[in-house]
């Protein structure tokens, strides 16, 4: 069975400021394997049945990525899009106070 890669890779977070990265039907399931028993909901089972169904092609991977995306969302590991600021660079300013 070859693997099938996703449009676009759907970013978790799996720890404090730490992403990983799931671009394809075999990261989906290794992380679903992985994902902690104790904190899989009714979303985890979509997800995991979806990514089979689509690892046997009854289904698209991209349909397999939305449930994948559902189910990070109810368990609030979706890594934002938008990476906050994390370090601002002094400027340097000149008498008036405004930047240089």
């Amino acid at each position: 069975m070859h693997d099938r890669f996703f449009l676009t890779p759907v970013a978790v977070s799996v720890g404090a400021g730490h992403k990983r990265m799931i671009a394809s039907l075999s990261d989906m399931h290794e992380f679903l394997t992985e994902f902690p028993p104790s904190r899989r909901r009714l979303s985890y089972g979509a997800a995991a049945k979806a990514c089979e169904a689509a690892r046997a092609g009854d289904i698209s991977a991209e349909s397999a990525r939305d449930a994948l995306i559902t189910f990070a969302v109810t368990a609030g590991i979706l890594w934002p899009s938008e990476q906050p600021i994390v370090s601002v660079k002094p400027v340097a300013r000149g008498h008036s106070g405004f930047a240089a």
